[in-house]
């Protein structure tokens, strides 16, 4: 009986003149590649590419494909940008407005990430690459909705740990793994993360993405593949593939071999027959590096590594509240559904893919607590050309540095650079962002008025951090909110 309902199924895919794994599978596929410090003005559809020392042929490609948005904004850091997409809410909510550290350090298990929304909804999860949400007992990706899980738990800078003198001196372990788990598994080291490997991981990664789209594509199992790469993260490093490659040194060959690792994605989505039915989102967590951290002084490392990332004509690098660290580059294509060929300077948020993408896939979106995400479908799909979004809160930390409004932005606080002194301004500074992307000169007067239209933005902000306290930083498990 079994087999002639098999047969029946194909008889009338055949008929319709589909596929017969569109027939099976309803919801879309779903791939997210999520760099690490890529500034706005890296890739060729931004301005990059060339100009940057490598052509992208394929990012460019697939940003004529979809929809490219110039105003999609992150948080300033990486944990946080890091919460605020698994969550669909302000990473000060889950206590992770700074970066994780700690046993404690990370998501509780009372967040739902989009990995538990979407593995609820049917779809097969996997993350390789970059974690950052916590590395203690119950913090990991698989005691989060992920199925599966190849990376690491933090950052690429602790790959230099070994390298320096005074750590080895220091009697200290390695401070770091490449680690392997699935769900309901301890998870496994598999070796110490020095820059002997640092290169070759994400070529490693992309690998293990092209396994699980082709195994789940198999099953006509709907998928959704993370993949947090970890460049362009210092130290930034080529694979042996790319070393000197583009001829423009380090920071140009990585820019070339992403290209080539997304290509090959692409390319593998077309090879299994299910592109249409596959959403592709190209983004990053943060904009470029804020400076070189002395790597030029490591014989081990080629100097090119230092070569910092580009913003494009914004200001500012990561950890600070200007656009360079708020902005970063975003493609998003899903045939026949997303409009090919269209750019956009909507304001759009990290935070919004959480209740966009649980539409998209058929997934609940929490009712029990603050999502501070829009649902973006119309926009995305092209039937609303506005966001729905006019505005956010800039969070430094745990601390608000600027509230962004329109083309507008009010500045509490600034910052140069992660390591530069805070400036708490004595009288708020407001930039118009469509003739000062550069964030240089206010014009609080005469336009005093933009500060009560964004008021009730903050106002409502601040009330719905009183009705739902936010969680405190390294809070342990079992978390129960506060009635």
């Amino acid at each position: 009986m079994m087999k002639k309902l098999g047969l029946l199924t194909i008889l009338l895919a055949t008929i319709a003149g589909a596929p017969v794994h569109v027939m099976a599978q309803e919801k879309p596929n779903i791939v997210l590649i999520f760099m690490d410090n890529f500034g706005w003005g890296e890739p060729g559809f931004n301005g990059g590419g060339i100009i940057r020392g490598a052509e992208t042929p394929r990012l460019d490609t697939l940003a004529s494909q979809g929809l490219r948005l110039t105003n999609f904004n992150v948080e300033v850091q990486c944990t946080a940008s890091r919460s605020a997409l698994m969550t669909g809410r302000y990473a000060v909510r889950s206590g992770n407005g700074s970066l994780a550290e700690g046993e404690n350090a990370g998501l509780v298990q009372w967040e739902v990430t989009m990995a538990e929304m979407l593995s609820e909804a049917g779809y097969a999860t996997a993350i390789y690459g970059k974690w950052h949400l916590g590395h203690g007992k119950g913090r990991l990706p698989t005691d989060q909705g992920f199925d599966e899980w190849y990376g690491i738990p933090t950052s690429s800078d602790i790959a230099v740990y070994s390298s320096l003198p005074s750590f080895v001196e220091s009697g200290v372990s390695d401070e770091m793994f490449v680690m392997e788990s699935k769900r309901g598994e301890a998870a496994k080291k598999l070796r110490p993360y020095r820059l002997d490997n640092r290169p070759l991981i994400d070529r490693e990664l992309t690998d293990r993405a092209i396994s699980f789209m082709k195994r789940e594509a198999a099953n006509n199992t709907p998928f959704f593949l993370y993949l947090p790469y970890t460049n362009t993260h210092l130290p930034t490093i080529p694979h042996p593939d790319f070393t000197g490659k583009s001829g423009h040194g380090a920071w140009a060959d990585v820019l070339m071999q992403t290209d080539s690792y997304v290509g090959e994605l692409l390319d593998t989505i077309d090879d299994l027959d299910i592109g249409k039915n596959t959403i592709v989102i190209f983004t990053a967590d943060n904009g470029p590096e804020a400076l070189d951290y002395g790597h030029t002084s490591l014989t081990a490392m080629p100097d090119s590594t230092a070569i910092n990332g580009s913003p494009g004509p914004w200001r500012g690098t990561l950890f600070t509240g200007f656009e360079g660290a708020l902005r970063v580059p975003f493609v998003a294509r899903w045939p026949g559904k997303v409009p090919a060929g269209k750019s956009s300077d909507e304001i759009v948020h990290a935070m919004d893919l959480f209740p966009t993408l649980a539409r998209m896939a058929g997934g609940k979106v929490p009712d029990d607590r603050m999502i501070d995400g829009v649902d973006m479908n119309d926009f995305f799909l092209g039937t609303n050309p506005k966001s729905g979004r006019e505005g956010f809160v800039v969070y430094m930390g745990d601390e608000v540095y600027a509230l962004k409004w329109r083309n507008w932005k009010l500045h509490f606080k600034e910052q140069d650079s992660w390591h530069s002194e805070v400036r708490v301004l004595p009288m708020p500074r407001l930039y118009n962002l469509m003739t000062d992307p550069q964030e240089r000169n206010s014009v609080l007067f005469p336009h005093g008025w933009v500060f009560k239209a964004m008021s009730p933005l903050m106002t409502e902000h601040m009330l719905s951090l009183r009705r739902e306290p936010p969680i405190v930083s390294g809070t342990p498990d079992p978390y129960t909110p506060a009635k």
